[in-house]
């Protein structure tokens, strides 16, 4: 297995962070195997993405542009992809594992006729086969695969690759886009996309999350304002949003969004199972809550027997006054 297909997400014109660090780990698997790296791009008007893309080490950038691609349609998207790879001739095709990569990494590998390894957090070659780790029951233990024939679909967790910059060879070839009845059973009519100037949770390098500890609804400010001087994303538990002190959109979890920023912190969050599941790969977890024996405090690198809102008021002051 040598040549490597990655699908490049991309919302209204911007390509997303994980999409970069998916091509990233395209790069560094078709180097150590000697083989080459596609990308493709499906959109409206995303011609001048191509250059990002390329300077991310990728060969060749497949791109299907056309008006009709400016929503996202599951089967077009998927049927594209699928032109792609054959194109490509690719035994691997990666994709994040955001909500869209789920979904086009699924009928893909319907399909394709496809095996679908899901969540991946680690990829290496063992001699010709790709192994890859991906986590199960909730996170507890890691699950090694290996790839025994292609094409496979690997779709990779968000904030575990590193994106890296590296010149390709840059040529860019356009995919004809002609899309069957089949691929529209599934139309997008709507959109509707919260307006934040706080990033987008999944992307976010620090993420500040409260539990039912904060006490109520309103007490949500200290962590909104710790997050804004971050310039952090806000989190919430799976009970915070079941009691409708926070949207769905916020919840970090197993039913919620699986996160891996580069700083958690958990406030008056206790931390079960499902809550750790979300969360559990990011690269630095500080907790704070009032009962030592709090599980949360297993999985993290620093811990605070405290009470939160003495701690995160003193926290975002000092922030405040090292950030300028």
């Amino acid at each position: 297995m040598s040549n490597i297909l990655v699908f490049a997400e991309q919302r209204e014109g911007q390509l997303k962070s994980y999409a970069l660090e998916a091509i990233s780990e395209g790069r560094r698997l078709a180097d150590t195997a000697g083989g080459s790296l596609s990308v493709c791009l499906i959109g409206s008007a995303v011609d001048e993405l191509t250059s990002t893309i390329t300077g991310h080490g990728a060969d060749k950038v497949l791109v299907a542009d056309a008006a009709d691609l400016a929503t996202y349609s599951p089967g077009g998207y998927a049927s594209l992809l699928q032109d792609a790879l054959t194109t490509a001739a690719a035994e691997i095709v990666l994709l994040s594992s955001s909500a869209m990569g789920r979904e086009l990494g699924a009928l893909l590998a319907a399909k394709a006729d496809a095996s679908l390894l899901s969540d991946v957090v680690e990829t290496k070659w063992e001699g010709d086969r790709l192994e890859v780790t991906r986590p199960v029951y909730a996170g507890k233990a890691f699950l090694k695969v290996a790839v025994k024939r292609s094409p496979v679909i690997v779709t990779l967790r968000p904030n575990v690759f590193s994106a890296e910059e590296k010149a390709g060879g840059g040529a860019i070839e356009a995919l004809a886009v002609s899309l069957s009845d089949e691929a529209g059973k599934v139309v997008v009519t709507e959109t509707n996309i919260k307006a934040s100037s706080r990033p987008e949770l999944t992307e976010a390098s620090i993420i500040v999350s409260g539990g039912r500890g904060v006490g109520a609804p309103e007490k949500f400010d200290i962590i909104e304002s710790l997050a804004d001087t971050f310039g952090a994303a806000v989190g919430a538990s799976r009970a915070t949003v079941d009691a409708g002190w926070r949207p769905h959109s916020d919840q970090v979890g197993q039913t919620g969004k699986t996160v891996s920023p580069n700083l958690y912190i958990a406030c008056g969050i206790s931390g079960a199972i499902q809550h750790l599941a979300g969360m559990n790969s990011s690269k630095c977890i500080v907790a704070i809550n009032t009962d030592p024996e709090a599980p949360i405090f297993k999985v993290a690198n620093y811990g605070i027997v405290a009470d939160l809102f003495d701690v995160v008021p003193a926290i975002d002051a000092a922030a405040k006054d090292l950030l300028g």
